[in-house]
C-alpha cells in the first residue's frame, strides 16, 4: 500500500498542536469561559460508515463526492453538560455536481461544479468525542 498524500510525522503533528496551543488555546478558553476541547475523536467504524453514507447521499443529490471538509463548531449552553459550550468538529462532504441537481441549474452552476465545494444538502457528521481532558494535547 502506498502512503497517502498529506501524511506527516508524529513530530510534525506535535509541533502543529503545540503551536495551536501556544497561539490560540488561551483565546478559545477565554471565549468558552472554561478549558475548551482541542481535539475530537471518531471510531474507525463510524468514519467508514459515514463515508459510505455521505457518498450515497451525494449521489442521490446529483453530486460526485470527492472528499470531506472539517469544520470547527461550538455547542450552545443549552446542551448536556458534557457538551455545553465546548468546541466541536464536524465533517461535511465535498464534491462536484453531476449536472442533475436542481441547484446545478441555477446561476451558480460554475461555482457548484467546482471540485472540493461543500455538497448542498450533504449530510455532515458530528458527535465525535471531545478530548479527555478537553485540553489533552497530541499525542493523547
Amino acid at each position: 500500500m502506498s502512503k497517502p498524500k498529506g501524511i506527516i510525522t508524529p513530530k510534525e503533528a506535535k509541533a502543529l498542536n503545540e503551536r495551536w496551543m501556544e497561539t490560540r488555546s488561551q483565546a478559545v478558553d477565554r471565549a468558552a469561559h472554561k478549558t475548551d476541547n482541542c481535539s475530537s475523536w471518531w471510531s474507525l467504524e463510524d468514519i467508514r460508515a459515514y463515508l459510505d453514507f455521505a457518498e450515497a447521499e451525494a449521489k442521490k443529490l446529483g453530486y460526485t463526492m470527492d472528499g470531506i471538509r472539517v469544520y470547527l463548531g461550538a455547542y450552545g449552553n443549552d446542551e448536556p453538560e458534557d457538551k455545553a459550550g465546548y468546541t466541536t468538529m464536524f465533517f461535511a462532504p465535498t464534491g462536484s455536481s453531476n449536472g442533475t441537481s436542481e441547484r446545478s441549474k441555477s446561476e451558480f452552476t460554475a461555482q457548484l461544479n467546482a471540485t472540493n465545494g461543500d455538497i448542498p444538502g450533504g449530510p455532515p457528521l458530528n458527535a465525535g468525542s471531545g478530548g479527555n481532558p478537553p485540553n489533552a494535547t497530541y499525542p493523547n
